[in-house]
């Protein structure tokens, strides 16, 4: 599928139909769907200047925001796909923990989870809070027309980890240590993660969203052995929360993505996923190797070539095409965000090359 067409492809009639759900399942795509993680925000000046004033999480719940920033890069980028802008801590926040963004640190919370108890005192997430967010889709899915929208949730290992630091953190060592000396309240809190993030995802496929998206950013911490035993009946549970596959309306694409994951791979598409996102540290043709043919992939260009020069770009766009080949389907992203100082005109030019290389 390599062709370039001499006009433009005929455009999907539904979301349903859309090349990111075709690609999810495998399914021949009239090009390669292209969208970007954190596609909404930090390098669109646009975002900077709707978000002036407003704290991160206040905006994540607020549906005019929410909409409007969703789409904002789906007009200027023409990217396949709009994937809701929110944040990874928000169900928790909505729950009643007290979690603050602040900025250059990333989520702080106020009270961290060290003991069974604190793990017992979590408050749960009540479906009927979520009405700002049923509201944010339902208002997107109509604006978006035969574009799909992407929900979006935090797996549970991930938002644990978060619970446990207190914050940020890069060697995650209370976390391990909590789930290897606690295993029974770890299990009670990944399960109760479980729980309120299949909540936040199934608000968002009930109102309309095409697809959903679990990120486990920092399930690359673990080894292989611990994430199998310890985690991936948890992200299992998520999906699982959803309903099985062919069971009517909830029947979506689901995409699991977690950083520096390369050796967890197949386990990852075995939690539940139809497609696989890798990052920037294993090859596509190589990442579908690992994952086998039962799954599609979704990547996998490293954030930081596009603040290289557009031959740069150009050559390491090609190479990603070519290379994610060899997967049964292929969503064309990055390996991780949008970095801040990106320049919005090389994302653009990104999706062209993608669809010019691709279209059939």
């Amino acid at each position: 599928m390599t062709a370039v067409a001499d006009a433009a492809p005929t455009p999907a009639p539904s979301p349903a139909d859309s090349d990111l759900v075709r690609a999810a399942r495998g399914l021949p795509v009239r090009r390669t769907p292209v969208w970007f993680m954190r596609q909404a925000g930090r390098s669109l000046p646009e975002y900077r200047a709707l978000r002036a004033g407003t704290r991160m999480l206040e905006a994540c719940q607020d549906p005019d925001l929410v909409t409007e920033i969703t789409l904002q890069p789906v007009r200027r980028h023409g990217v396949d796909a709009a994937i809701l802008f929110s944040d990874i801590v928000l169900p928790l926040v909505v729950a009643g923990v007290d979690i603050d963004i602040k900025p250059g640190v990333g989520p702080v919370i106020a009270a961290p989870v060290r003991s069974v108890a604190d793990v017992d005192a979590l408050p749960p997430l009540e479906p009927d809070r979520l009405a700002f967010l049923a509201t944010a889709v339902r208002r997107l899915v109509t604006e978006l027309g035969a574009t799909p929208l992407i929900g979006f949730a935090g797996a549970p290992f991930t938002l644990a980890t978060y619970l446990i630091e207190g914050g940020p953190s890069k060697e995650h060592a209370r976390t391990k240590a909590f789930m290897y000396a606690e295993p029974a309240a770890w299990g009670r809190l990944l399960d109760r993660l479980a729980v309120s993030a299949a909540t936040f995802l199934t608000t968002q496929v009930d109102a309309g969203a095409s697809a959903v998206q679990l990120f486990d950013s920092w399930a690359g911490v673990l080894s292989a052995a611990d994430y199998a035993e310890r985690v991936l009946p948890h992200s299992r549970a998520v999906f699982d929360g959803l309903g099985g596959h062919g069971q009517g309306d909830r029947d979506v694409p689901r995409i699991h993505f977690g950083v520096g994951t390369g050796e967890l791979l197949t386990l990852i598409g075995d939690a539940g996923a139809d497609v696989v996102g890798v990052d920037w540290r294993v090859p596509l043709d190589e990442a579908a190797r690992r994952v086998g043919p039962q799954r599609s992939l979704q990547g996998n260009l490293d954030p930081a070539v596009l603040l290289a020069d557009r031959a740069t770009v150009d050559r390491e766009v090609r190479r990603v095409v070519a290379q994610g080949r060899a997967a049964r389907g292929h969503v064309f992203n990055l390996g991780h965000g949008v970095l801040p100082d990106t320049d919005p005109g090389v994302l653009t030019s990104v999706v062209d090359l993608v669809h010019e290389l691709t279209a059939t």
